[in-house]
């Protein structure tokens, strides 16, 4: 059995005393979407080749550019 290190990391939230469960659940909910989990999930569940990864990159600068660029008219 191969063992592959995936980089993942738990994430921990500590909850202070008299705090609601609701309030820990938002933080731990804020702290997920800060690390991009989800979005390494997700990048990681197909093989994406470097050439294409750089297409996606300068679409995305482009399209960026172009929002700023109308943004400022």
């Amino acid at each position: 059995m191969a063992f592959f290190n995936l980089n993942y990391y738990m994430l921990i939230i500590t909850i202070k005393p008299g705090e609601h469960i609701e309030r820990a659940i938002k933080r731990y909910k804020n702290k997920v979407r800060k690390t991009k989990q989800v979005q390494q999930l997700r990048s990681n569940q197909y093989f994406t080749k470097k050439s294409q990864a750089r297409r996606e990159e300068i679409a995305k600068a482009k399209y960026k550019e172009d929002y700023e660029r109308l943004k400022e008219l």
